[in-house]
Protein backbone atom coordinates (compact mmCIF):
# COMPACT_ATOMS: atom_id res chain seq x y z
CA UNK A 1 0.00 0.00 0.00
CA UNK A 2 1.29 3.34 -0.91
CA UNK A 3 1.24 6.14 1.57
CA UNK A 4 1.22 9.58 1.30
CA UNK A 5 4.00 11.97 1.90
CA UNK A 6 3.49 14.77 3.89
CA UNK A 7 2.84 17.03 1.05
CA UNK A 8 0.08 14.86 -0.78
CA UNK A 9 -3.43 13.62 0.92
CA UNK A 10 -5.52 10.56 -0.58
CA UNK A 11 -8.82 11.23 -1.64
CA UNK A 12 -11.60 8.26 -2.43
CA UNK A 13 -13.23 8.60 -6.09
CA UNK A 14 -15.59 7.38 -8.12
CA UNK A 15 -14.88 7.03 -11.94
CA UNK A 16 -17.37 5.75 -14.85
CA UNK A 17 -16.30 4.14 -17.97
CA UNK A 18 -18.70 2.97 -20.98
CA UNK A 19 -18.93 0.09 -18.86
CA UNK A 20 -17.27 -0.36 -15.56
CA UNK A 21 -17.60 1.59 -12.03
CA UNK A 22 -14.29 2.08 -10.27
CA UNK A 23 -14.03 3.42 -6.71
CA UNK A 24 -10.57 3.80 -5.25
CA UNK A 25 -8.01 6.23 -3.61
CA UNK A 26 -5.99 8.85 -5.43
CA UNK A 27 -3.09 10.37 -4.19
CA UNK A 28 -2.04 13.97 -5.25
CA UNK A 29 0.14 17.01 -3.81
CA UNK A 30 -2.10 18.74 -0.89
CA UNK A 31 -2.90 21.76 -3.34
CA UNK A 32 -4.57 19.68 -6.12
CA UNK A 33 -8.67 20.00 -6.15
CA UNK A 34 -9.00 16.41 -6.97
CA UNK A 35 -12.95 17.79 -8.33
CA UNK A 36 -11.89 19.41 -11.19
CA UNK A 37 -7.89 17.82 -11.60
CA UNK A 38 -9.03 16.47 -14.80
CA UNK A 39 -9.25 19.85 -16.08
CA UNK A 40 -6.23 21.08 -15.09
CA UNK A 41 -2.31 21.02 -17.00
CA UNK A 42 -1.18 18.75 -14.19
CA UNK A 43 -3.72 16.09 -15.41
CA UNK A 44 -2.54 12.47 -15.31
CA UNK A 45 -2.77 9.72 -18.29
CA UNK A 46 -4.07 7.42 -15.77
CA UNK A 47 -6.16 7.21 -13.02
CA UNK A 48 -4.09 5.29 -10.13
CA UNK A 49 -6.74 4.28 -7.91
CA UNK A 50 -5.62 2.46 -4.80
CA UNK A 51 -7.93 -0.22 -2.73
CA UNK A 52 -10.13 -0.17 -5.72
CA UNK A 53 -13.07 -1.81 -6.12
CA UNK A 54 -14.54 -2.26 -9.92
CA UNK A 55 -18.13 -3.11 -11.24
CA UNK A 56 -18.07 -4.45 -14.57
CA UNK A 57 -20.99 -4.12 -17.01
CA UNK A 58 -21.58 -6.36 -20.04
CA UNK A 59 -22.61 -9.86 -20.96
CA UNK A 60 -24.94 -10.28 -18.31
CA UNK A 61 -25.14 -9.65 -14.51
CA UNK A 62 -22.54 -7.02 -13.30
CA UNK A 63 -19.40 -8.24 -11.92
CA UNK A 64 -17.25 -6.78 -8.59
CA UNK A 65 -13.79 -7.05 -8.67
CA UNK A 66 -11.29 -5.89 -5.90
CA UNK A 67 -7.91 -4.46 -7.06
CA UNK A 68 -5.20 -3.05 -4.46
CA UNK A 69 -4.05 -0.94 -7.66
CA UNK A 70 -5.62 -0.15 -10.73
CA UNK A 71 -4.83 1.87 -13.86
CA UNK A 72 -7.90 3.50 -15.64
CA UNK A 73 -6.56 5.56 -18.80
CA UNK A 74 -7.99 9.13 -18.52
CA UNK A 75 -9.43 8.57 -22.37
CA UNK A 76 -11.52 6.12 -21.09
CA UNK A 77 -13.10 8.14 -18.44
CA UNK A 78 -16.81 9.07 -19.08
CA UNK A 79 -17.18 10.98 -15.11
CA UNK A 80 -15.65 10.94 -12.42
CA UNK A 81 -16.49 12.49 -8.47
CA UNK A 82 -15.05 12.46 -5.36
CA UNK A 83 -17.25 9.67 -3.26
CA UNK A 84 -19.26 11.32 -0.98
CA UNK A 85 -20.02 13.05 1.72
CA UNK A 86 -16.20 14.22 1.16
CA UNK A 87 -16.13 17.20 -1.34
CA UNK A 88 -14.02 20.02 -2.46
CA UNK A 89 -15.38 23.82 -2.98
CA UNK A 90 -17.79 24.36 -6.01
CA UNK A 91 -16.02 25.53 -9.29
CA UNK A 92 -17.76 28.72 -9.66
CA UNK A 93 -18.90 31.93 -7.71
CA UNK A 94 -22.54 32.12 -6.79
CA UNK A 95 -23.64 35.81 -8.26
CA UNK A 96 -21.48 34.71 -11.17
CA UNK A 97 -23.18 37.31 -14.49
CA UNK A 98 -24.34 36.05 -17.60
CA UNK A 99 -24.77 32.48 -16.53
CA UNK A 100 -27.91 30.03 -16.70
CA UNK A 101 -28.74 26.95 -15.29
CA UNK A 102 -30.21 23.97 -17.18
CA UNK A 103 -31.61 20.39 -15.75
CA UNK A 104 -30.57 17.72 -17.64
CA UNK A 105 -30.52 14.23 -17.58
CA UNK A 106 -27.01 12.63 -18.54
CA UNK A 107 -26.61 8.91 -19.70
CA UNK A 108 -23.25 8.00 -19.10
CA UNK A 109 -22.37 4.19 -20.01
CA UNK A 110 -25.28 2.55 -18.07
CA UNK A 111 -25.69 5.06 -15.58
CA UNK A 112 -28.15 8.03 -15.37
CA UNK A 113 -27.21 11.34 -14.16
CA UNK A 114 -29.74 13.89 -13.05
CA UNK A 115 -28.70 17.30 -12.64
CA UNK A 116 -27.95 20.89 -13.30
CA UNK A 117 -25.13 22.32 -15.59
CA UNK A 118 -24.25 25.74 -16.03
CA UNK A 119 -23.98 27.93 -19.42
CA UNK A 120 -23.64 31.05 -21.21
CA UNK A 121 -26.64 32.96 -21.10
CA UNK A 122 -25.64 34.91 -23.89
CA UNK A 123 -24.62 32.04 -26.10
CA UNK A 124 -27.67 29.84 -25.12
CA UNK A 125 -27.68 26.03 -23.99
CA UNK A 126 -27.37 24.30 -27.84
CA UNK A 127 -24.48 26.88 -28.37
CA UNK A 128 -22.77 26.50 -25.51
CA UNK A 129 -22.78 22.51 -25.53
CA UNK A 130 -21.69 22.28 -29.26
CA UNK A 131 -18.75 24.29 -28.22
CA UNK A 132 -17.61 22.13 -24.68
CA UNK A 133 -14.05 20.04 -26.35
CA UNK A 134 -13.35 19.62 -22.41
CA UNK A 135 -14.20 18.32 -18.88
CA UNK A 136 -17.18 20.37 -17.97
CA UNK A 137 -19.08 20.19 -14.52
CA UNK A 138 -22.62 18.50 -13.49
CA UNK A 139 -23.99 19.71 -10.27
CA UNK A 140 -26.65 19.06 -7.44
CA UNK A 141 -26.32 15.19 -9.49
CA UNK A 142 -28.53 12.15 -8.78
CA UNK A 143 -26.57 9.17 -9.98
CA UNK A 144 -28.45 5.85 -10.72
CA UNK A 145 -28.26 2.60 -12.79
CA UNK A 146 -31.41 1.33 -13.65
CA UNK A 147 -29.33 -2.38 -14.15
CA UNK A 148 -28.80 -2.38 -11.02
CA UNK A 149 -32.16 -1.88 -8.82
CA UNK A 150 -30.03 -2.83 -5.51
CA UNK A 151 -27.58 0.02 -5.85
CA UNK A 152 -29.25 3.23 -4.34
CA UNK A 153 -29.10 6.50 -5.94
CA UNK A 154 -26.07 8.88 -4.85
CA UNK A 155 -26.50 12.68 -4.51
CA UNK A 156 -23.45 14.45 -5.07
CA UNK A 157 -22.88 18.05 -5.62
CA UNK A 158 -20.54 18.31 -8.37
CA UNK A 159 -18.90 16.07 -10.96
CA UNK A 160 -16.77 16.24 -13.90
CA UNK A 161 -18.46 14.78 -16.86
CA UNK A 162 -16.16 13.76 -20.52
CA UNK A 163 -18.59 15.48 -23.23
CA UNK A 164 -16.88 12.96 -25.39
CA UNK A 165 -19.27 10.29 -24.42
CA UNK A 166 -22.29 12.42 -22.90
CA UNK A 167 -25.60 11.25 -24.06
CA UNK A 168 -27.67 14.59 -22.63
CA UNK A 169 -31.54 15.35 -22.32
CA UNK A 170 -32.84 18.40 -21.28
CA UNK A 171 -35.75 18.80 -18.78
CA UNK A 172 -38.41 21.15 -19.07
CA UNK A 173 -38.85 21.15 -22.86
CA UNK A 174 -41.61 18.47 -22.95
CA UNK A 175 -39.72 15.33 -24.21
CA UNK A 176 -36.23 14.76 -23.32
CA UNK A 177 -34.20 16.04 -26.57
CA UNK A 178 -31.19 14.67 -27.05
CA UNK A 179 -28.40 17.29 -27.85
CA UNK A 180 -25.76 16.03 -28.16
CA UNK A 181 -23.86 12.09 -28.59
CA UNK A 182 -20.40 12.17 -29.60
CA UNK A 183 -17.94 9.30 -29.58
CA UNK A 184 -14.77 9.03 -30.78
Amino acid sequence: MTTPASDEKSTLVMAYTQNALVRGEVITKQSVRVSIWLRTDGAPHYFRLLNAQMLFFGGGPAKSFNYSEIFVPIPLVVAYHIAPPAQDPMDYEEGEKNRAIQLVSAGIGTFIFKGKVRYSAQSGFASSMEMLHTWTSMYDTEISNPGLPQMPAMQVPMLLVNPRWLRLGCKGLGNIHQLRKLSS
